[in-house]
């Protein structure tokens, strides 16, 4: 692997900030270097495709409410960029409005022919073919219904996250608004991408709050960060069914408000942020029988680490906190997934919230 690689940082952008920052990082010390920016409105979340096309949603997070409104008052898009790996440049392609209140999560598939939002305060996930560079207008819109037991959190459907299954048949939706992950069968190079009559739902407990979801590499375990409860659940997974075989703390105390959730690239280790409360990432070793998850550390970090993510080789971990304005860099012991500080975190930032390496 090139010990040179870039790294893409999103930002809201009510204060200081523009957009998506372009650093260098080298991936031997984890000491990164100021490219550029790019302007978007409000990138709280993007993916990277082939290393080339950046999926970016514009949220506004002032409309995180629960309302049954589908407007944010102001537009709220899926974005399309794209990378120049030779100089560092991104340039922003198009724009296309998801019809629905902050879009906070978005992914495509591998062959890039769909992108696909989570809107959290719409209820809903929308679809977007892509043709060529860019994404089409919106294809389906899917809304859910229902409530959960928190009147204050989960008075309505609050779309958090999509996954596509490892297997390529079906994607998954988290709902912390309904304490419900959503299945539903694909059709990978047809219209309508999601068949929307094949619906299964899977329930979690009253007031957990699912959040983010994360496949392990080997494809057999699906897990789970709920937001509220600050649980992590662990699911076996095959063929599209999913059946919980464990739950284990990543807050235990109380925040509300665990955020991400990632598997290290050899599949050992698992790490959950946690915000509002002893901010800090939760750390987990993985049994390779099993699935099963043992907590062995604690790392805290700086206010509101509301994504964070690992280099490809696994050896540092930079979590993006909102509230303090950077991006700290942890060195990670392969061996006992512990973390540790460096001296090169990123500071010259305005509430970054999404951190993602090109490679």
């Amino acid at each position: 692997m090139d010990s040179l690689l870039y790294l893409l940082i999103g930002a809201y952008t009510m204060g200081l900030s523009d957009g998506i920052n372009v650093y260098k990082f080298n991936a031997a010390t984890g000491q990164s270097t100021y490219v550029g920016q790019t302007v978007v409105d409000n990138p709280s979340y993007f993916e990277i495709s082939n290393g080339t096309y950046i999926y970016a949603v514009s949220e506004n997070p002032d409309n995180r409410i629960d309302e049954e409104d589908e407007s944010d008052g102001v537009s709220c898009y899926a974005n399309t960029l794209r990378f120049d790996k030779a100089t560092g440049t991104l340039n922003l392609l198009n724009s296309q409005e998801t019809f629905a209140a902050s879009p906070c999560y978005i992914i495509a598939d591998s062959a890039r022919r769909y992108a696909v939002t989570a809107n959290y305060g719409g209820g809903s996930i929308s679809v977007f073919p892509i043709v060529g560079d860019t994404l089409q207008a919106a294809s389906q819109m899917i809304i859910f219904e229902g409530s959960g037991a928190d009147s204050t959190r989960q008075s309505m459907p609050h779309l958090h996250c999509v996954k596509l299954s490892p297997d390529g048949k079906f994607i998954f939706s988290a709902d912390l608004g309904t304490d419900k992950i959503y299945r539903h069968d694909i059709n990978p190079g047809t219209e309508p991408f999601i068949r929307e009559e094949t619906l299964k739902s899977f329930t979690l407990p009253p007031g957990s709050g699912p959040r983010h979801l994360t496949f392990h590499p080997n494809g057999r375990y699906l897990y789970l960060i709920n937001e509220l409860s600050g649980a992590v659940t662990a699911f076996n997974y095959n063929n599209g069914d999913i059946d919980a075989f464990q739950t284990i703390q990543a807050d235990t105390v109380g925040g509300r408000a665990s955020a991400d959730i990632l598997i290290s690239p050899d599949g050992n280790f698992l790490y959950a942020s946690n915000r509002n409360k002893a901010d800090g990432i939760a750390i987990f070793s993985i049994n390779a029988e099993n699935g099963r998850l043992a907590k062995v550390g604690y790392q805290p970090t700086a206010k509101h680490p509301r994504n964070f993510t690992l280099s490809p080789d696994g050896r540092f971990l930079l979590a993006a906190c909102m509230n303090s304005n950077v991006i700290e860099v942890f060195a990670v012991d392969k061996q006992t997934g512990l973390l540790s500080k460096t001296d090169y975190n990123i500071t010259e930032l305005d509430t970054p919230v999404c951190v993602k390496f090109v490679y």
